[in-house]
């Protein structure tokens, strides 16, 4: 045997043995995107069901349940703080998690601060709504609960104020380009796979993720007065994804920075006053 063939021989055991060992790294590569796909819905969506507990009894005599269908039949529902005299009509979408419930409070605080008439609304499959959630479920429940508003508030669609935080940004982004009086966004994305991407850097989550909320594509098309807000130790939504959004979009905008605060972090008080001003001066 020569030595070049002896050299071949010693090495097959040796590169088998890494040809295996490659395979099965491939294997299991292959085995979590396959289980990432199908656990993606339950990554991005947290809801909380309705349990009939003491939140649920809204707060004060101005609380109204609100009933209404997204265009493929589901079943929503949601609070409405009307206002004698507002100055806006605010819809408000929530993040990934928890319930209308959660919300009331704030939106309660802002009925009384900012003189604003408000809605809050469960997405599907969260709350007493129906369903289960989904990207464009989201939208639909969106546009449903605007229509809502507009017929109870007595108000075009398109002068109703679209608030939304983390996904329900994405949301309220999608909604703006039908046009409306003004836009408040916080602690929002680009879009979920820029999110997605954090976590797991070592997956091709822009090619594979279903949900998309691409509100980087979408707010170029709207066209109205912006206020952005992003904590800047926010560890779930990096703060760099919304001044990245907050520079795509078109004037006249602000961007309020939360300075040390985290993703559910209390706003600091100065960002009401950013509020007030923000609702006062929408034409």
């Amino acid at each position: 045997m020569t030595r070049a063939a002896a050299f071949r021989a010693a090495a097959r055991p040796w590169l088998t043995r890494l040809w295996r060992v490659v395979r099965l790294a491939l294997l299991v590569y292959l085995g979590l995107i396959v289980a990432m796909l199908f656990l993606e819905n339950s990554q991005v969506y947290h809801p909380t069901r309705y349990d009939g507990g003491a939140a649920w009894r809204g707060v004060g005599p101005n609380c109204e349940d609100a009933w209404f269908k997204a265009a493929d039949g589901t079943k929503l529902h949601g609070w409405y703080l009307p206002h004698d005299k507002p100055r806006a009509v605010v819809l408000f979408a929530h993040g990934n998690a928890g319930n209308v419930a959660h919300w009331v409070d704030v939106a309660q605080l802002w009925h009384d601060k900012l003189d604003v008439s408000v809605l809050v609304f469960d997405y599907r499959g969260y709350g007493r709504s129906e369903g289960s959630p989904s990207e464009a479920g989201l939208m639909a429940d969106g546009r449903a609960a605007r229509a809502w508003l507009a017929t109870r508030a007595g108000v075009r669609p398109q002068d109703i104020v679209l608030w939304g935080r983390s996904i329900g940004g994405g949301v309220m982004v999608d909604l703006a380009r039908d046009g409306a009086r003004g836009l408040v966004l916080e602690r929002t994305f680009t879009s979920l796979p820029d999110v997605a991407a954090k976590f797991f850097p070592w997956l091709p989550v822009h090619l594979l993720m279903r949900n998309r909320y691409d509100s980087l594509s979408k707010i170029g098309d709207y066209h109205g007065p912006l206020l952005m807000s992003h904590g800047d130790a926010d560890s779930f939504i990096p703060f760099a994804l919304s001044q990245k959004l907050f520079a795509a979009a078109n004037e006249p905008k602000e961007f309020f920075a939360e300075r040390g605060r985290d993703h559910n972090d209390p706003q600091p008080e100065e960002y009401m006053k950013t509020l007030r001003k923000f609702i006062e001066g929408l034409p």
